[in-house]
């Protein structure tokens, strides 16, 4: 299913919201947790990376520092980075309670791990020249367009899949389907809204170019997003993870963690 979400355009970024401030969660009792060990790792910016003092910095880091705080286990909470191929084993071996590192929860990897309520999702956004971008309802205004799309990808899938009414234009480097709508080549693009939000903020556009319309979800294509693993079973946890999940939502914290990194918002 295609989910126009937030599509209203506004002056200010927006976040995204993915939970019901109405819903009631219990609040786990997590007093006998003698600590609260998130396991991530250096390579994935602006999500978990070294700063230029060599200090562990991210969404991730920021947002596991928010969980802790609002589970009350802000003196017992640590945060340590690992290579990539290490953290399963430190999980299964005890030496880390979660992993907040970017996992995808996946029919796949619900066979390794039990996840908590995704904490962020990636749209496929369209990207337009300033001079000739579109503004919602897209579908008729897309109709005969020259959209630009990776080879391959499940973006070029889902655009195959809901606008049949276009001209897929298919690239095997970003870099090149960006330099074409910049130069006018093609008429639109279509991909992650992330890695087109940073593109758009970057000096390689130049300003050319802006997100057209809003952002779309199709689980079916893109997935249900990041959420925190923990091992398969520790329902406890992964409970006390989307209590403290919703809590930081409605009390503004994931917003205002969400802007710092992602100042053009990709939603």
């Amino acid at each position: 299913m295609l989910l126009a979400a937030n599509a209203v355009h506004a002056t200010e970024p927006q976040p995204p919201i993915f939970w019901d401030a109405n819903e009631r969660l219990a609040k786990p009792d997590l007093s006998a947790l003698p600590r609260l060990r998130f396991l991530t790792t250096t390579d994935f910016p602006p999500f978990n990376f070294l700063d230029q003092e060599g200090r562990l910095s991210g969404f991730h880091v920021d947002l596991a520092r928010a969980i802790c705080a609002e589970l009350a286990l802000a003196d017992r909470c640590q945060i340590q980075a690992l290579p990539w191929n290490e953290l399963d084993a430190a999980l299964e071996k005890g030496d880390g309670e979660a992993i907040i590192a970017g996992i995808a929860a996946t029919a796949e990897t619900r066979l390794k791990y039990s996840f908590s309520h995704s904490y962020l999702q990636f749209p496929a956004r369209f990207a337009m020249l300033k001079t000739k971008a579109l503004s919602e309802p897209l579908y008729q205004g897309l109709r005969g367009k020259r959209v630009g799309v990776l080879a391959g990808s499940a973006h070029e899938q889902m655009l195959r899949g809901y606008f049949g009414m276009v001209e897929a234009v298919t690239y095997s480097k970003s870099d090149d389907l960006y330099a074409d709508l910049k130069a006018g080549k093609i008429d639109a693009v279509f991909g992650d809204g992330m890695r087109l939000a940073f593109w758009l903020a970057g000096s390689e556009a130049g300003g050319c170019c802006r997100f057209a319309g809003g952002p779309y979800l199709a689980p079916e294509y893109l997935g249900t997003g990041l959420a925190i693993a923990t091992k398969p079973g520790d329902d406890k946890l992964t409970d006390a993870f989307d209590y403290a999940l919703q809590q930081i939502s409605v009390k503004g914290t994931f917003a205002e963690l969400y802007l710092r990194y992602f100042p053009v918002s990709f939603y």
